[in-house]
Parts: structure tokens; sequence; C-alpha cells
């Protein structure tokens, strides 16, 4: 009977510890809502004040607004001022007996083509659900109501990069509100520029060098593995640009009185642009590759990489692809050569029967941290002079005209470097036990990312470790018109940040 009993209460007890459980979980999720929610609406007032890094007051409304937010959440704030574009610095309170994570986000964006986006204005949030033939508008109200992990938010920078910065503000104020203890210093440091290729940064972190020391530098940017599974990205290759101009005549001549006689430009270009690369898209410079080397380990860690190429290409409507490596990822560990735009004379409706006076075509080379910029760009040159191209700084002058046939342009842009950080560092296991806290996935671990944002400088200056914590959806048309972030990812990056913040390194 005693036995019968005991029995009856421990059932008791254990169905009203369930009842609690169940009823913690869910005031759990209706507060996760509610901070999503808020998130949401924050988003839309900081999308509202535009952001081209191009347009110097458009920065500066971004920069108070910034400073309103991190000083009522009790940091210290300040705007670092440099040659070009500002950027914002916040911190919390320093105690020496505690570890320093600098995060690094961006707030400027891409400019628009308002005529290019599905929405009046790009930088009014539109909320939108997926259809069987894209998108369709909803009233922003909607979400006071419900929240549907597949609908998304449309507008500029909502994804990259102010997206992750409200995620991060909203999971401070929810750390707050909780009153639990951040068990590391915070610092700060949104960038003004990082659109425009961050051309001040390397001297901003030279000169704040004491103000930015921490132990590790935890990036905000760019968006998760197509898989949606969480993502740790571990470096990023660097860039340089190039621009190369081949020259005809003076002016656009007709066709068919100068055409088999006056040389035209377009050709004087394509034979340059052919000596580049071998059919299968090796760049034939000589000692562009040099440097670089994979051993197995690396190889097996790049096969690890989830990915279905036979769905990659049939999605990108391609046949095949290059075969610079094995795989895709293996593919991202060697500098890229590409030809990002060509101009000449006119096309469609507007073309003319002419042989242009010259043709224009920008390159970008993707750096990797074995090969330097300048040394490639350097090998590019020496690469053209020796297929028999004129190659000047400047506007050719009459006298080159008349002794140089094939004369071509060629002036060069900035450096931004690559970095690359060990996957085996120390923050690496602090990271995955975040992910994992929250989410069952396997997390994605990749080497280097192809893409580049400019943490050189940091790892270079500051000789602290960097690793990247993308919080979108992959499919977010950064850079481009109609740039969008899902819900479900608004969940995961305020959940994330909020256990980021309570966890101890």
């Amino acid at each position: 009977m005693k036995t019968l009993f005991r029995n009856i209460i421990l059932a008791i007890c254990l169905f009203i510890f369930s009842l609690s459980m169940t009823a913690q979980a869910q005031s759990n999720q209706d507060t996760l809502r509610a901070r999503v929610l808020r998130t949401l609406y924050d988003l839309r007032e900081f999308i509202a004040i535009p952001n081209d890094a191009t347009k110097p007051d458009d920065i500066q409304a971004n920069l108070r607004w910034l400073t309103g937010k991190f000083s009522a959440l009790g940091f210290n704030t300040t705007v670092l001022q440099t040659e070009t574009v500002p950027s914002f610095f916040a911190t919390t309170p320093q105690k020496p007996d505690l570890p320093t994570v600098l995060f690094y986000m961006h707030l400027d964006g891409q400019a628009v083509d308002p005529s290019k986006w599905q929405q009046e204005n790009p930088y009014k949030v539109v909320l939108k659900k997926p259809t069987e033939n894209g998108f369709e508008e909803m009233p922003f109200e909607r979400l006071n109501s419900e929240i549907n992990k597949e609908w998304r938010v449309f507008g500029r920078s909502v994804s990259d990069d102010k997206g992750p910065i409200v995620m991060f503000i909203n999971a401070l104020e929810w750390i707050r509100q909780s009153n639990i203890s951040i068990p590391y210093n915070i610092k700060v440091i949104l960038d003004g520029e990082e659109e425009q290729s961050s051309p001040s940064l390397a001297n901003l972190v030279k000169t704040y060098k004491d103000l930015l020391e921490a132990d590790v530098l935890i990036i905000n940017d760019g968006p998760m593995h197509e898989s949606q599974q969480p993502t740790l990205v571990f470096g990023a290759r660097g860039i340089t640009t190039l621009t190369m101009t081949a020259y005809g005549p003076y002016k656009p001549l007709h066709s068919g009185h100068y055409g088999n006689y006056i040389p035209n430009p377009n050709f004087i270009m394509a034979r340059a642009l052919a000596s580049l690369k071998d059919k299968n898209g090796k760049v034939l410079i000589p000692g562009f590759y040099d440097g670089i080397t994979l051993d197995d380990q690396t190889k097996t860690l790049l096969q690890e990489f989830p990915v279905n190429p036979a769905k990659m290409l049939a999605d990108l409507g391609v046949a095949k692809p290059e075969t610079v490596g094995d795989t895709y990822q293996e593919s991202l560990q060697f500098p890229s050569l590409n030809v990002r735009g060509m101009q000449s004379a006119w096309v469609g409706n507007d073309a003319r029967t002419v042989v242009p006076d010259k043709t224009i075509a920008e390159i970008d080379i993707r750096l990797v941290p074995e090969s330097d910029g300048q040394r490639l760009l350097d090998l590019f040159k020496k690469h053209l002079q020796d297929q028999g191209f004129y190659l000047t700084p400047n506007e050719p002058n009459a006298e080159e005209r008349q002794k140089y046939s094939d004369i071509i342009r060629f002036e060069t842009g900035g450096i931004m470097k690559a970095f690359r950080t060990p996957i085996d560092n120390p923050y690496t296991a602090w990271l995955t036990r975040v992910l994992k806290s929250h989410s069952e996935e396997k997390v994605i671990k990749i080497r280097i990312s192809g893409g580049t944002v400019p943490i050189a400088p940091f790892v270079n200056e500051l000789k602290i470790p960097a690793i990247t914590l993308p919080m979108v959806n992959p499919d977010n048309n950064q850079h481009s018109p109609n740039e969008n972030l899902k819900l479900e990812n608004v969940y995961f990056g305020v959940q994330t940040f909020y256990q980021l913040l309570q966890t101890k390194i």
C-alpha cells in the first residue's frame, strides 16, 4: 500500500514538473517571439535611414541612431573619424579579469536603383510571403498577430548588414531584462564603408589599436550555408581590382567605310582576355598559383562541405564548372581572376554599325593568404607585356597611338588582404557550443569564404583570431535589388546572440 501511495505521489510530482517545464518552454518561446517582433520593428526603423557609403550625410544619420541605441544599453560610444567615412565604436565598462570579444559588422549598404526593386522604396521595409510565382506583399502590421518563419522582409541592408546589428541590439536588451551577467567584455566596431572596400580601415585599426584590443574577433556578416545549417567561417579571400582599356580610333568610325582597315579595340581586348585563362578556367599567368598547397587533412575537411554540384549547376544554368579545384570548396582556396564587366560602343536597340573607339574591361582578383595582391598585379602586367601589348597607366597620347598598335591602359585599384584563422583555435569549441545549445543541426565549418570582408587589418595588427558567425539566409539577394531577410533567420540570429552573450568562453 505504501509503495502504491509513493508511486502515486511520484507520478503527481512528475506531472506537475512536466507541466512546469512545458509552461517554461512556452514562456521562453513567447519571449523569443516578442523579441523577434521588436527586432523587426527596430529593423524597419533603421532601414528607413539610407546608408549609401558614398553619401556622408547618410552615414552621419546612421551613426546618430546607433549612438542612441547602444547608449541606452549602457555602452560607452564614440565615432571613430578617418580620412574618409567614420565608423562606430561601442564598449561595455571593462573588467580586467574577463576576456574581451570584439564584434565586427558594418552599417553602410550598397547603392540602390529603385526601378529594379519590386517595391516603391528600397528603404521602406516590406513584408512578403512566398507564393508559387514569387512573393506577395502583406501589411507589415500582420506581424502583430502572426510570425511565419517562411515570410521575409525586403529592403536595402536588411541582410547585409543591418539585420545582424539589430539582432545583436535586441539580444543585448533581452540579456539586460533577464538580469544575466555577460561573462566577458564586449567591444563593437561597425564599419562605415565596408561596401566601398573599407579604404581607411587599416589606418583606423592602427590609430585606435589600444581601443580595439581584444582576445577574439567575431564577424557577423555574410550568409549561412545554403542548407541553412549553423555555419562558422574561418577566413575570407581578399581582393584587388584593375581596369583595362583597349584603344582603336579617336572616335567611333563607320564600319562600312573603315572595317577591314582600322583595328577594332574589341578584338584587341578579346586577345588580351583570351590569353589569361585556358578553357577549363585555370589562369595562364605564370606564377599566379605559386605557394598554395593543400595537404590531405585540408582536402578531407573541404570534402566534408555539404554541396550538391549537379543541383548547384542546374540552379545556376551552367553545364559544367571550371576546374581550378577538384570541388567547389577547393576552388575557393586559390586566387581567382574574374572579368566583372565590359563596355564598348552601343548594344541592343542602340547598336550602331561602327568600329568602336575603345573597349573597357573591369577585372577583379580574389586573393588568398598565400597570394600577395601587388605581386599578382605585377605578374598580370608582365604577362600582357610578354603577349606583345603596350601598357600605359594613362590615356595614350598621339605619339603612342602612332607608334604602338596594341595599346592597353592598365589601371590598378586598392588591395584588401585575405585572412584565415586555424579551425582548431580555442574559440571554435565555444562558438560550436553556443550553436549546439539551440540547434541539433551539424555546425558547418568553412575554411575560407569566397567573398571578401575587410578583416585582415584586425588580424595582422591586433594579432587575434577572427571567426565569422553568419546569421542571414543564403538567398538574400545582397548587393542586388530585392534584398531580403527570412524571418527564420531573425529567430536564429536573436537566439544565437542571446546564447552567445551568456556563454563563458
